[in-house]
């Protein structure tokens, strides 16, 4: 959790990451635009289909290909099916998107691609890798945001 100032914690990431974009906007790379009202609405439009629509099935389907195996619980293939299909529809969308700006919300990185980073990081070391590989703008899309260097400083404090 994130204590901001007396009375008020916030305790869910996507809001602790876009307090600290607006925050700390002076510093690094902006992640929210403070410039066009046009730029940070379609920021926070592709924020919530990452919120609503991505995530719940890109984690739910890293819990079954990844992290049931590290707690010796078996995969259910039944369910694997089902969230490979609600995310191929998902990344269908990315891919018609991504065919029109470089990025989600546009022509920069944002904290709309950010967010993406943790459940994919997990998906492309399993057979689901498939579905991005065979959207090619999906697949340009995460060779760009994975290979920014901020995100290779976590992958590395991973294998600490």
């Amino acid at each position: 959790m994130l204590k901001v100032f007396v009375g008020n914690i916030f305790a869910e990431s996507r809001a602790i990451t876009q307090y600290l974009a607006e925050e700390y906007s002076e510093k690094g790379e902006k992640l929210i635009s403070q410039d066009c009202k046009k730029v940070k609405a379609t920021t926070n439009v592709w924020l919530q289909v990452e919120g609503q629509q991505f995530d719940p099935n890109a984690s739910k389907l890293a819990f079954e290909r990844v992290f049931k195996g590290m707690f010796g619980m078996t995969t259910d293939p039944a369910a694997v099916q089902e969230l490979e299909g609600k995310l191929q529809k998902v990344l269908d969308v990315y891919e018609a998107r991504l065919a029109k700006s470089e990025f989600l919300a546009g022509d920069s990185f944002t904290l709309a691609d950010l967010h993406h980073l943790p459940a994919i990081h997990y998906l492309l070391g399993t057979d689901s890798k498939v579905l991005f590989d065979s959207r090619p703008k999906v697949s340009e899309w995460i060779k760009k945001i994975s290979a920014r260097p901020a995100w290779a400083k976590v992958i590395d404090l991973q294998k600490q």
